[in-house]
């Protein structure tokens, strides 16, 4: 990842209505009060224990460097989206120009906050400054093909489904899922929002 590359942002983003903000280690409890719901948690790569373990994991440099914050005006932190900028493979002769010209992305929002578009609104305005602000290429996204809620919405967003994988993917259930994998570059980005 290329560490200074939200730094490069102006933020907040703000949408209709919407803050999208940077996250400090003060706002480990207000994430942490959805993600710990098992609706939440179900789908994340990790899913620490108890406020501790996910203090730790939040406030880890690292993750604080890729985490922007969901704001609803009047209701506080509503859900976060992780923005990781990364080189896209290539062929060594050309690496230098592969360097962090693309983002994954991946976000958590509250239960009680879903079905009222703010997570297409927020993850729309950061899709957007990625490709302006940032100047990045492509913009990819993934998750567990049970997790309907987040293929659909990458779907909203105008990313097309490049890969759905058969059992690729191992839940901490124990079961191997299907996954799910989208994708959008920015000339695609800009012919649908022209």
């Amino acid at each position: 990842m290329t560490s200074s590359a939200l730094e490069r942002l102006t933020l907040p983003l703000r949408t209709e209505r919407l803050i999208v903000r940077a996250s400090t280690p003060a706002d480990s409890a207000a994430v942490w009060r959805y993600r710990r719901l098992d609706e939440v948690s179900r789908w994340l790569t990790t899913a620490p224990a108890d406020t501790e373990e996910f203090r730790a994991h939040f406030t880890d440099p690292e993750r604080l460097a890729i985490t922007l914050l969901v704001e609803l005006p009047g209701a506080g932190v509503i859900g976060d989206i992780m923005v990781r900028v990364e080189d896209a493979w290539s062929q060594s002769e050309v690496r230098a120009q592969a360097a962090g010209v693309q983002a994954e992305l991946g976000w958590a929002m509250d239960p009680a906050q879903q079905a009222r578009g703010y997570a297409t609104e927020a993850v729309r305005a950061v899709m957007a400054a990625c490709f302006t602000v940032l100047g990045l290429r492509r913009v990819s996204a993934g998750c567990f093909a049970a997790n309907e809620a987040s293929w659909r919405m990458m779907e909203r967003l105008g990313m097309r489904r490049e890969e759905h994988s058969r059992r690729t993917a191992l839940h901490r259930s124990g079961e191997w899922m299907d996954g799910m994998n989208y994708g959008i570059l920015a000339e695609e980005w800009r012919s649908l929002n022209d």
